[in-house]
């Protein structure tokens, strides 16, 4: 899977927005490919919701309950993606581990967004130059930790868990979050009407909250969905090594960790949460692609 393209393009200009004209070809097939990758990755992370969301109310075995009669089934009518050595139902599994992709992608990329945000405007808006290169300096230096290194770190500390991995993910996409805030803000603010606003004495709150993040927002929806396809991929990783989701919680990067043993003669176990972890993660990275090109200001003036 090829790396998502970063989320720091061009910023359209609110007071002085493209005179629209007649599409080049160039354009068009652009605007369409932006608009196929979008609906891909909007239907594959859709999938991926339904199941979370379909989980709550119904499943169609319970997940907790083992039927030793019923272990290591293929494929059929009664169970349609199998069930594992504990006669438990595949399906099942899959629902109930949605959520917890899900949650720690959510919980992480909140996390990321609280701080890193915040913290990359102050640096693009800071007249202080030592307090700007503070905060990035520091940004930095938590770039160098790896997340999964993070992780093992704070499944150490505070043992193995959702809530650390969560915690841990979230902490390690801060600086992609205050890096994009602070190109973006750096943009803006050599804007005119950034000029016009300080003119008129508006205080540097106002200016962050009125003019800087509506106009860095989708910079910041980008990197948000870029920043869930890696926390899908990490808390898989995670729960394969033991140090993140822990029994009896369904999660899909476990179902391929038990799996193992099973390759030759049920390989569906490991086949089914693999899919569907691709397809989570590929629906993240398509849909931040395609938000991309959908912001991208030299697109919508020629649509």
């Amino acid at each position: 899977m090829s790396a998502p393209r970063s989320a720091v393009e061009a910023l359209p200009d609110p007071v002085a927005p493209a005179a629209p004209g007649p599409a080049s070809p160039t354009a068009s097939r652009r605007s369409r490919r932006a608009d196929l990758t979008l609906v891909t990755g909007a239907v594959l992370v859709g999938l991926v919701v339904v199941l979370a969301l379909v989980s709550f109310v119904w499943t169609p075995y319970d997940y907790a309950a083992p039927d030793p009669a019923a272990r290591l089934q293929g494929v059929s009518a009664a169970h349609p993606f199998g069930t594992d050595r504990y006669g438990r139902d595949t399906l099942t599994w899959i629902m109930m581990g949605a959520r917890i992709t899900l949650l720690v992608g959510l919980i992480a990329v909140v996390i990321a967004l609280v701080v890193g945000v915040p913290l990359g405007v102050l640096a693009g808006m800071t007249r202080i130059r030592w307090l700007s290169g503070l905060v990035m300096r520091g940004s930095d230096v938590l770039l160098a930790f790896p997340a999964l290194l993070l992780a093992i770190v704070f499944s150490a500390v505070f043992g193995p868990g959702t809530v650390p991995a969560m915690c841990a993910l979230g902490i390690a996409a801060i600086p992609a979050f205050a890096r994009v805030a602070r190109s973006g803000t750096l943009q803006i603010m050599s804007r005119e009407f950034i000029a016009a606003a300080r003119t008129a004495n508006r205080s540097p709150w106002a200016i962050a909250v009125t003019h800087v993040l509506p106009n860095i927002g989708g910079l910041v929806v980008v990197q948000a969905s870029v920043a869930f396809a890696l926390s899908v991929l990490a808390e898989a990783g995670l729960s394969f090594l033991g140090l993140g989701t822990q029994p009896p919680t369904p999660s899909w990067g476990r179902m391929l960790q038990e799996s193992q043993q099973y390759l030759g003669t049920a390989p569906e176990l490991a086949i089914f949460p693999g899919v569907f972890i691709a397809v989570a993660v590929l629906g993240f990275n398509l849909l931040g692609d395609g938000l991309r090109d959908r912001l991208d200001p030299t697109l919508r003036g020629r649509e």
